[in-house]
């Protein structure tokens, strides 16, 4: 008998899903930043075993989309509920539960068993938890409730074995030594952006976007141009910095996270381009990757 099935992982912004994903998938697949909307795009990470196929997605932050990037970000978050055999619907000890109750409808009305998960249970105290487990409760009442901590692993054992006991009898759907649905030059560019949300401050890191141009690889080396992507003459300044020194921080720190995920050495060329208002625009968007398709 062999399992197989897809777990999508969704929930507002902020709560703990890629930290989550990273821990259960066990390889550094999701970026995950202190900011809001650091996951922009539906990403699959893949757990094998002789008689199991699981298929992680990790999805964006739902939030009310003010310009079409986020529309599409929030596209990717339904999608998650469409063709999940189990969901986990990621909260945390702080968040409102009735944040976002336009969502909330359409998991309630879900018949695929749901996970809720109470993330960051060692912010809180046991009385705390109580009540926030009552109050889900009311919301979700057939979803079933594990409170965990994705950043100090508890709970995630057991999270797993539950999983595995949801999953249905299936074939795999994908080759047993893959690892992720996305090719080397997504994450590349998520990479970069990671550098970015960490390096610089405001509304710099939400008018960027990362487009690998160049990847050739041989057995030891690769080599990647990128191109940074801003909406304006301003933040391309920001970007590159007093004589360049930002980019180069950027570039350089890039370019040791790319060796350990690739484990080979690295020659990164990084360029700042002026892309006017890319966020609104569909044709841009889908050429960035942004198509639910």
């Amino acid at each position: 008998m062999h399992k197989a099935g897809f777990v999508n992982i969704v929930g507002n912004p902020n709560v703990g899903k890629s930290t989550l994903m990273n821990q259960l998938v066990g390889e550094k697949i999701s970026i995950a930043t202190f900011k809001a909307q650091t996951t922009r795009h539906r990403i699959m990470g893949i757990v094998n075993t002789d008689d199991m196929q699981i298929v992680f997605s990790d999805t964006p932050g739902v939030l009310k989309p003010n310009y079409k990037m986020q529309e599409m970000m929030l596209a990717f978050s339904e999608s998650a509920l469409a063709d999940a055999d189990v969901l986990l619907y990621v909260t945390d000890v702080v968040e409102n539960p009735e944040k976002n109750l336009d969502f909330l409808e359409k998991v309630k009305k879900m018949t695929i068993p749901v996970l809720l998960l109470i993330n960051k249970i060692d912010e809180t105290d046991q009385h705390k938890l109580g009540d926030t487990v009552e109050r889900w409760h009311a919301l979700l009442p057939n979803a079933e409730i594990l409170p965990i901590s994705a950043k100090n692993k508890f709970g995630i054992d057991m999270l797993m074995k539950r999983i595995k006991e949801l999953l249905p009898e299936s074939p795999a759907y994908f080759d047993k030594d893959q690892l992720t649905d996305k090719p080397a030059k997504f994450f590349v560019s998520e990479i970069i952006r990671e550098k970015i949300l960490r390096y610089y401050d405001k509304e710099i890191p939400y008018s960027v976007e990362v487009a690998v141009e160049r990847f050739k690889e041989d057995e030891h080396h690769i080599h990647i141009n990128a191109v940074i992507y801003v909406e304006r003459d301003s933040q391309k300044g920001v970007i590159i910095g007093h004589q360049g020194m930002a980019l180069k921080k950027v570039s350089s720190e890039a370019r040791r996270s790319l060796e350990s995920f690739f484990g080979k050495s690295i020659y990164l060329e990084t360029f700042v381009k002026v892309d006017k208002d890319w966020r609104n625009s569909q044709r841009e968007l889908e050429n960035f990757g942004y198509s639910t398709d």
